[in-house]
């Protein structure tokens, strides 16, 4: 797949710096969530306004450290993923997943009370919009380019050349 895309250098320099900005975005929210001993995603989850019996369930006691584990292993993976470069489709498909859930926990649909948020939103905000832009970067590769997949990609050799 890489092969056949073919980038100017600002699509590719502006598809990395993508990358790396939700990357750091990411990798800073895993590693803030793992260092605060008192966080939990036990609240966000318990004002779910859609799905509550789902996201009640993963604030459940019997799964909430999970949960949490998860979702901070989620986050790291994901962020270092992005900035390095290294098997970061998975880690694109990762995020969507991941803001998917955040979205749906508390989405700006009409008639629904807004859950915790910095600003006013409807139907759109900042989760469906990092998640549109990993799909991008799934869709636009950059890490065999700029990244650490660059150092497992298959050459091709070139029959003539030999």
């Amino acid at each position: 797949m890489n092969d056949k895309l073919n980038f100017n250098q600002i699509q590719l320099v502006s598809l990395v710096l993508l990358r790396i900005l939700i990357g750091w975005h990411f990798l800073y929210e895993g590693v803030i969530k793992l260092y605060s001993p008192s966080w939990t995603a036990k609240g966000y989850l318990l004002s779910a306004t859609y799905m509550e019996g789902f996201f009640g369930w993963l604030a459940s006691d019997s799964m909430i450290s999970f949960t949490d584990t998860l979702n901070i292993a989620a986050l790291i993976f994901v962020g270092v993923s992005l900035l390095l470069g290294f098997k970061s489709s998975w880690g694109s498909i990762i995020g969507i997943a991941l803001l998917i859930f955040y979205y749906l926990a508390h989405p700006p649909f009409p008639g629904y009370p807004l859950g915790p948020s910095e600003g006013s939103y409807w139907i759109i905000n900042k989760n469906l919009i990092e998640a549109a832009a990993l799909f991008v970067i799934f869709l636009f590769p950059t890490s065999s380019f700029v990244g650490l997949d660059r150092l497992f990609v298959k050459k091709e050799i070139n029959p003539s050349t030999t």
